[in-house]
């Protein structure tokens, strides 16, 4: 689910993978282009002759009469030329033409020309605004999500929201309208607020299945989510400093190895499909480590929860790029959240990549009970990990009885060190 600002057309692209024609493509562009310039010659070329032989005082119409020849021959051509591109680079341009396509949607995508004309640093003389290249596959979802009074209260359809970041519609588009707002009664000041219950009014309920947070203490919401919101009492109370196997890692033994690299140690991490209530970030302010927890609200309120803690939720589907700069990060800790040990390899190597650009080298890769699927993807996923030459600081392969009818799961937690790369 990524994001493009290209500029094609009046909205934005979205790209598909080249296929097995963009040769023979490339080949049809080229020739239309040199036909077409050919033609041109020719008939410029035949007048000559023709204005030579009769003198001066030609038939005009004829001349006419070609070039509006031409003229609806470049046309045809360069309407050619646009749909090859279009084959060739496998992008669809959102119509905003369309009288299914939102006013505000429309108003939010039409390109707004500078004032004061080109910009000399930037090169650019129109903005253009972004939207994601899978908004255009739901379109009627989008249209509605940007169908509401401007100046006017939102509507209430977060999960409406979600439900487009889900189908690789992120960005969204921005909305001219006031977020709906609850009293925040009942938070207590950091850092007594980590470990604090408060007021469940203060949390948004509307779209999901569970209401309370007895409910959702009630339920297993994901692999690292079980019980996970009862943070007075629960096992959240011990997780990270009381081991319940051997692949679960103390949070200090971890810290313990991220001193080397060049030094500085652990001051910022990044927690991506951790899938818990923002407890490894609690445990890390507690150390005066501040982490950035990746969340969406699937059957549960994330997002409220772990900013009633006083921790920093960013709401975002790990499935697009992450929105940081390169070598920015002392530790990434990645969960099951982010299904390593399953889906297609093309899929887990662009996430892999992504995970590496955004840790410093000397940084610290922390994979916690990540779940293989089968002995093939553990093989996949260790042989990535060697492709990318970490150090390895830490590493258990597990097992455990899950997934039903007495099988055994194979886990691994590990902890690994980038290297520099020149």
């Amino acid at each position: 689910m990524g994001s493009v600002n290209l500029k094609i057309g009046d909205g934005t692209a979205r790209f598909r993978r080249r296929t097995a024609f963009s040769s023979a493509a490339n080949f049809l562009m080229l020739f239309s282009v040199i036909t077409t310039n050919v033609f041109a010659l020719y008939a410029f070329t035949y007048h000559h002759r023709s204005t030579t032989a009769r003198g001066a005082g030609g038939d005009l119409s004829l001349i006419s009469e070609k070039v509006k020849s031409i003229l609806r021959e470049i046309e045809s051509s360069q309407k050619k030329l646009n749909q090859i591109e279009k084959e060739v680079l496998g992008y669809e341009v959102i119509d905003l033409s369309s009288p299914n396509i939102a006013a505000e949607l429309r108003e939010f995508l039409k390109p707004q020309t500078l004032p004061l004309g080109r910009d000399s640093k930037t090169g650019i003389t129109e903005m253009v605004s972004s939207v994601g290249h899978s908004c255009r596959k739901s379109m009627d979802l989008l249209s509605q999500f940007m169908s509401y009074r401007v100046n006017a209260p939102c509507p209430d359809d977060w999960s409406l929201a979600q439900k487009l970041i889900l189908h690789g519609c992120e960005p969204l588009p921005r909305r001219r309208c006031f977020a709906r707002t609850m009293p925040k009664s009942g938070i207590k000041p950091f850092p007594a607020s980590l470990w604090s219950n408060v007021s469940e009014k203060i949390y948004t309920w509307s779209g999901l299945g569970c209401k309370t947070i007895s409910c959702l203490n009630g339920k297993k919401l994901n692999r690292d989510c079980s019980s996970c919101f009862d943070i007075a009492r629960g096992y959240e109370t011990v997780r990270f400093i009381r081991a319940r196997n051997k692949n679960d890692f103390l949070i200090d033994d971890v810290l313990s190895l991220g001193g080397g690299g060049g030094g500085g140690g652990i001051r910022i991490g990044f927690d991506v499909g951790g899938g818990g209530s923002g407890t490894l970030a609690a445990r890390m302010a507690e150390r005066g480590i501040t982490v950035v927890t990746a969340t969406l609200n699937v059957d549960a309120p994330f997002s409220d929860f772990i900013a009633a803690r006083g921790l920093f939720p960013l709401y975002f589907s790990p499935e697009g790029r992450f929105p940081f700069h390169d070598n920015v990060f002392d530790l990434v800790h990645a969960g099951n959240g982010l299904d390593l040990g399953g889906g297609k390899p093309e899929r887990v190597e662009f996430l892999m990549f992504d995970v590496d650009r955004v840790i410093r080298a000397g940084g610290l890769l922390w994979l916690d009970n990540l779940l293989f699927t089968s002995g093939e993807r553990k093989l996949a996923i260790t042989g990535l990990i060697d492709r990318f030459g970490y150090r390895k600081l830490k590493w258990v392969v597990g097992e455990k009885k899950g997934g039903g009818a007495g099988a055994v799961e194979v886990y691994l937690s590990a902890v690994l060190q980038k290297p520099v790369r020149v």
